[in-house]
């Protein structure tokens, strides 16, 4: 007796994964996208403007505020969704925030699935990561002393946890997506972002924390002289 193959009932790889009542997105790709790309932008122009309003702001830490609105309203709103809504797939309603994870899960399915080493690492994100980087955003407009202890702090942290999510897909065989595209597309240019961005980021603060350092060393040895 010939046993026939039950075709999956979503689009994700491995096709065994189980998703019971897994319900298809209802926009587009270029949808979702679109309304991202626009959400992002509206983020990053308005902390521009809001921040030009400040004195003494470099260009650069306009820059950084919105860098840090952006990534921090990332984390407390979209990754938050993932980390608070394990049934995501099952929605039927066309919210947003759940077609973008039923996208992304396209190019890895440890979302859909729920991998303990994913959801373990987003929700550190969430619960430490976005309000730090909120509060970044109120202490460069401030020009809070512990500014740049703090930026280089969490960028350590998003640095550290891109790695880790990356790290845990080799080992566990690097088979989650659907094709080349979200391959690349998604899961290594959306992610790597979160390894680039950081790494600057706690270059040219370890620079300006040593710079005081140094200087508050000078000053020191100026006033025992």
């Amino acid at each position: 007796m010939v046993t026939s193959k039950v075709a999956p009932s979503h689009p994700y790889v491995p096709t065994d994964l189980h998703l019971s009542d897994y319900v298809p997105c209802s926009l587009s790709q270029i949808q979702i996208l679109s309304v991202y790309a626009f959400a992002s932008i509206l983020v990053f122009s308005l902390t521009w403007i809001f921040s030009g309003r400040l004195r003494k702001l470099t260009k650069v830490d306009r820059l950084l505020m919105s860098w840090w609105a952006f990534t921090g309203l990332t984390h407390l709103i979209l990754e938050a969704y993932f980390v608070f809504t394990p049934e995501f797939y099952k929605d039927k309603t066309g919210f947003y925030l759940a077609e973008v994870w039923k996208e992304y899960s396209k190019a890895d399915s440890r979302y859909a699935g729920r991998d303990a080493g994913v959801v373990g690492v987003e929700g550190i994100t969430v619960v430490l990561e976005g309000p730090l980087s909120l509060l970044a955003v109120y202490a460069i407009g401030s020009r809070k002393s512990y500014s740049y202890i703090l930026q280089f702090a969490i960028s350590l942290g998003q640095l550290y946890g891109t790695v880790l999510y990356f790290l845990t897909g080799v080992l566990q065989g690097d088979n989650f997506t659907v094709n080349t595209f979200y391959y690349y597309a998604y899961y290594i240019g959306t992610n790597g972002w979160w390894i680039i961005i950081p790494a600057i980021i706690m270059k040219r603060s370890w620079k300006k924390i040593s710079a005081a350092v140094q200087v508050q060393e000078q000053t020191k040895k100026t006033k025992v002289r």
